[in-house]
């Protein structure tokens, strides 16, 4: 198959589909690699690049179409782009299906396959073409980087001669890819950072990249993020007055905000209003990410930089992945390279489009002529979202103490009768006749041992098996000493046995003192 880059005819885009490396891996495939003429240029990667790497260099965009039977672009084609699609032609890009319903009927009616990187499920096998999560951990990182160039001081605190600098106090709302990205670029400058989520269970990751996280008094179940996509549900209005709450208490005192809170093909929820913009200190920065499906702040204007009566500037960039094209290009082509490995199962250059495999059947909105859009969820979130199982009742004390008793006496009755068992067992070897009485004391003997052995090791909680039993092996010395008082008996059967038993009790003595080693070895520093 042959797959091509087209150049973005999206004004202010840098990126490209394809990079020189990504052609390499293409080609292991048994895909011939095109790319139109300067589409990589604004990245960084010229024309020679990709010569040099076996790519074919194809001058003007219909002639890229003509030419191969995937099209592989960064944003949503143009309604031109999708007339220039024929049948079995494949396309991979965002997509953005939910707002774009005419242009996806109209590239399923010209028998085209269309494969949305932005459906790409979020589920572990995935997450190597996850283009949504590489794409937001660039802009995540990069939004700290446009805050730092607008905050008229450092981020970290100074003590010098010509004075002292605070740190910068940063909040970021949202620890999703995007928010915990910039929550390590801003700890990483040395700010106090701040962090909030709707998902208390990512305090523990907030928290371990050094940032606070942001607590409310106020308890609402949560759902799994498996069954909603990876991405935090929708709040209760009661929550979400807590959550506004919160921010109106923090807006005086922070001085960087990052928004980040976004579901894909739904509006970005207001979480930082126009009295809470009024409340920041003077010289205040706020980046906001979900500009493009309105901001999570009341005053972001898409695409502008606003500078409020306070003098708070508010940026609503929608091109920061562009504005790091040669890194954005790089890790979106390797989204692509995967996702192209999956649909060449045979690495011979065929593509095999399985509508069964998840991943495949979920990028997939339009494919033979049909709207294949939405998608079933993935078994994982199908599972996740199934409704949880009644709790068990919780027993009273007096419930509770009745089943003890009644386990206790159920162990108590197994114990007597296993007893009975053994002293019956006993008493019928000792009725053999002719069984010496010396044989009797060493067997009644080593009955005892074998009991009291099993019930000590037996009573031993699970975990502590393995050190337990390492050090303990020091007792088969016991061993080693009876086999050495009958290592010189005239029997040859006696003697094999006790040379045995001393070789097999002396693997056992050292091996527990090696493994012992090794384990108290873990605990140590090098």
């Amino acid at each position: 198959m042959k797959i091509g880059s087209p150049k973005e005819v999206m004004e202010g885009e840098r990126r490209v589909a394809m990079t020189p490396d990504s052609a390499k891996q293409l080609q292991k495939l048994g895909h011939e690699c095109y790319v139109e003429a300067g589409a990589g240029v604004p990245a960084g990667f010229t024309d020679d690049a990709y010569a040099e790497a076996g790519v074919t260099v194809v001058t003007g965009e219909q002639a890229l179409f003509d030419a191969v039977d995937v099209v592989a672009k960064v944003r949503p084609p143009t309604e031109a782009e999708v007339d220039m699609l024929r049948e079995g032609q494949t396309l991979i890009s965002f997509f953005y299906p939910a707002s774009n319903e005419d242009l996806m009927k109209r590239a399923a009616d010209r028998g085209a396959t269309v494969l949305a990187m932005d459906m790409v499920p979020r589920i572990s096998r995935a997450q190597k073409m996850d283009a949504l999560s590489s794409m937001a951990n660039i802009a995540g990182y990069r939004a700290v980087l446009e805050a730092g160039n607008e905050f008229g001081r450092f981020f970290t605190g100074q003590v010098t001669a010509a004075g002292k600098v605070p740190p910068a106090k940063v909040l970021v709302v949202g620890a999703g890819v995007a928010g915990l990205a910039a929550i390590g670029a801003a700890t990483s400058l040395g700010a106090i950072t701040y962090a909030f989520d709707v998902r208390p269970e990512v305090a523990e990751q907030i928290e371990s990249m050094g940032a606070e996280f942001v607590y409310l008094d106020f308890e609402e179940e949560t759902q799994d993020g498996a069954a909603t996509g990876g991405y935090a549900a929708p709040s209760s209005p009661e929550f979400r007055e807590k959550q506004l709450e919160k921010f109106r208490e923090l807006a005086p005192d922070v001085d960087i905000v990052i928004t980040t809170a976004l579901i894909p093909n739904r509006p970005a929820p207001v979480l930082w209003t126009k009295d809470m913009v009024e409340a920041m200190k003077p010289g205040s920065v706020i980046v906001d990410l979900a500009a493009e499906r309105g901001g999570n702040c009341e005053l972001t204007v898409k695409d502008d930089r606003v500078v409020t009566d306070n003098d708070v500037t508010i940026l609503g960039y929608t091109d920061l992945n562009s504005r790091m094209a040669t890194q954005s290009s790089t890790l979106y082509a390797t989204n692509v390279r995967h996702l192209m490995t999956d649909l060449t199962p045979e690495k011979d250059g065929v593509i095999v489009h399985d509508m069964e495999d998840d991943v495949i059947r979920g990028a997939t909105i339009a494919h033979e002529n049909e709207v294949t859009f939405p998608p079933p969820p993935p078994k994982v979130q199908a599972i996740a979202a199934q409704p949880k199982k009644d709790k068990p009742k919780e027993l009273t004390p007096e419930e509770k103490r009745a089943q003890e008793v009644a386990a206790f006496r159920k162990q108590t009755i197994n114990q007597v009768a296993l007893l009975g068992v053994g002293a019956a067992a006993v008493l019928a070897v000792g009725a053999v006749p002719g069984m010496p009485a010396s044989f009797m004391q060493h067997f009644i003997v080593f009955v005892l041992s074998v009991f009291v052995g099993f019930q000590v090791i037996w009573n031993v909680a699970h975990s502590l098996h393995t050190p337990l039993m390492a050090v303990t092996n020091a007792i088969s010395s016991i061993i080693i000493l009876g086999a050495l008082m009958q290592i010189g008996s005239s029997s040859i059967i006696v003697t094999i046995l006790a040379a045995a038993a001393v070789f097999m009790a002396g693997i056992n003595i050292f091996g527990g003192f090696l493994v012992t080693r090794r384990m108290l070895a873990m605990f140590q520093k090098s």
